[in-house]
């Protein structure tokens, strides 16, 4: 079994200007965001974690040097990047409506299908990705413990696909700047959800 603690990244200058959609643009960290990483890192402290992967995204991967306090042994994957949102990228909710509400209206019905942004992933091809790089550190680090720093969307979209939850709903989830998730993976890639959200 593998025991996964997820932490989204500390807040960017987008986060904090309304917002604003960073998806798989390279947006860094505000001073917020590093004090966040640094309150995640005193929540982690005195666990140990036989690997620690990010997010290549300098937000995703500055909050994992910080919280695991061991910045030389983090391990960067592509399949971590949080999911491109096309053209809504750099907008708030409210901008990228106005401009277009159906292509919005199709987003929430059906995200699975649907391309974020009109020309951004949709959230299959995001779980695709996310679904194949746990398996691959599932077999990995059998029976270890393992710290693994992405993104809003992208832990949301795998985690209501691994609990069953259609993908529309995934917005239920919450993951809010720097906090930590918990869940293992058994032998047969079953997902069991120990603790969502905490700080």
């Amino acid at each position: 079994m593998l025991t996964v603690y997820l932490l989204r990244h500390g807040e960017t200058f987008w986060n904090a200007d309304g917002n604003r959609y960073c998806g798989a643009t390279d947006i860094g960290l505000t001073d917020k965001g590093v004090e966040q990483a640094h309150g995640a890192a005193r929540l982690l402290s005195g666990l140990a974690f036989d690997a620690i992967y990010s997010s290549p995204l300098q937000r995703a991967f500055r909050t994992a040097q910080i919280a695991s306090g061991k910045p030389e042994e983090v391990v960067t994957d592509a399949r971590l990047t949080e999911a491109s949102f096309g053209n809504w990228e750099g907008k708030t909710r409210a901008e990228f409506i106005a401009e277009k509400p159906e292509l919005w209206d199709n987003w929430c019905a059906s995200p699975d299908d649907t391309r974020a942004g009109g020309c951004g992933q949709t959230a299959m091809e995001v779980v695709n990705r996310v679904d194949d790089f746990f398996q691959d550190i599932r077999q990995k680090h059998d029976g270890q413990t393992v710290l693994v720093v992405a993104h809003n969307a992208v832990n949301r979209f795998y985690m209501a696909w691994k609990l069953g939850m259609p993908l529309k709903n995934y917005r239920r989830l919450m993951q809010d700047n720097s906090t930590i998730t918990v869940f293992t993976l058994d032998e047969e890639n079953e997902f069991s959800l120990l603790k969502l959200n905490c700080r």
